[in-house]
């Protein structure tokens, strides 16, 4: 069922959704387009989905389109992508003729009439290149370019110079050599979602079983997709700590992003390392309700990340009062409140990780009183709510300043 923004007054102030409503009105005659690398996997996809009913229902016209690539495209993007969390990379002629010329044939299929243009992320970036801009374009980038590799860097500056604004996660993540003039906007989880709402504790029970878990165990679990940045062997070292020094059980949930063609090679590695084990379990593909329970049921979450966007997995938890211990990188800190909503450690600190994570097994009183932090911590900042009205108020200065 496609929800409206009224459903959400069971979390938000009827007062807030109100002034909302109000706010889109002053903009409803304009046509508003997000474009981006896929439809599903990853937090992007993930926040349009939920988000584009909710403007449609405040009346605000906003269309998303999928950039369409190869996987020639594809590998070379997640390059790019590595490079700008600081891999080198070997940028042949061949790599940035890939990359354009998907764009070009984009634009050539792809008629943009529209008011205003949000571009997400590095891989459709060149688009503004390729069209007459008669309207206001917005490049929304959601990965950390806090020290990004000095030749990728110079290259995909170039086609950012000519957006009329960039909205990044954090301040940390502002890039060097472009515009002073940003906006910060912080990422969403819808709490109506199957994902994230609340279920019945025989609903929970049921999918943790499907899932394989021990409920007489402690349970740790990381949900991201198969990603090197997310650090899943890294996790698994932290989970070897901790088990020489008592019973319990992790849980890896996992996805394959389809921009991301490393997520199979990731997968592999994770599987060499567990096989024949019975304390390690990986999900592939859960689905939503299912991570929902997951996420419930375990005792702590992680997120090793050694770089990180934001981390909408660690939101998940948050939501659902389950205290995270998280690697002190990108957007985590503004989430977990180290000490208040869960713990944050160094990504290589194996075993500060190990440490917070029993300190929290151990301590049910202080699992339940972090648990109560979390949940209104995101409450406060980072629901889909406040997300919806933080586009319409950017929107509302470039398309009606005087409004």
């Amino acid at each position: 069922m496609i929800r409206r923004l009224s459903d959400y007054r069971e979390v938000v102030d009827e007062a807030k959704i109100s002034e909302i409503y109000r706010k889109g009105n002053k903009i409803a005659d304009n046509h508003i387009l997000h474009i981006n690398s896929t439809y599903y996997g990853g937090g992007v996809a993930e926040i349009l989905m939920h988000t584009m009913p909710l403007l449609d229902d405040i009346g605000i016209d906003v269309g998303w389109r999928s950039l369409v690539g190869s996987p020639d495209f594809f590998r070379v993007t997640k390059k790019f992508h590595n490079a700008l969390q600081g891999e080198e990379i070997v940028l042949t002629d061949m790599k940035k003729r890939v990359y354009e010329q998907t764009n070009l044939s984009f634009a050539k299929f792809t008629h943009i009439d529209h008011d205003l243009v949000i571009i997400h992320d590095p891989q459709p970036l060149p688009l503004s290149k390729f069209y007459k801009r008669k309207q206001p374009w917005i490049w929304r980038c959601h990965i950390d370019l806090s020290e990004p590799q000095g030749e990728i860097w110079e290259y995909l500056r170039g086609f950012i110079l000519p957006y009329n604004l960039v909205v990044y996660q954090m301040d940390e993540f502002a890039a060097q050599g472009v515009s002073g003039d940003y906006t910060i906007m912080r990422p969403s989880i819808d709490p109506l979602s199957v994902k994230n709402k609340d279920l019945p504790d025989g609903t929970i029970e049921k999918y943790t079983q499907k899932a394989g878990i021990d409920r007489e165990r402690p349970l740790i679990t990381q949900v991201s997709r198969f990603d090197k940045w997310k650090d899943p062997q890294g996790v698994i070292k932290v989970f070897d700590l901790i088990r020489e020094e008592m019973d319990c059980q992790l849980l890896l949930v996992g996805a394959m992003a389809t921009d991301d063609p490393e997520g199979q090679q990731v997968y592999e590695e994770v599987h060499s390392l567990i096989k024949d084990r019975d304390d390690i379990i990986v999900k592939i593909g859960a689905h939503d309700i299912m991570v929902n329970a997951i996420q419930k049921s375990s005792d702590v979450v992680l997120q090793k990340s050694i770089r990180e966007g934001f981390g909408l997995s660690a939101t998940e938890a948050l939501w659902k009062k389950t205290p995270v211990v998280a690697s002190n990188v990108g957007g985590l800190p503004a989430q977990v409140k180290d000490g208040e909503t869960g713990f944050l450690v160094e990504p290589d600190d194996y075993e500060g990780a190990a440490k917070k994570v029993m300190d929290l097994l151990t301590d049910e009183d202080l699992r339940e009183e972090m648990g109560e932090n979390a949940r209104q911590h995101v409450k406060e900042n980072f629901l889909i709510t406040r997300h919806v009205e933080d586009w319409i108020d950017l929107w509302t200065k470039l398309l009606a300043p005087g409004a």
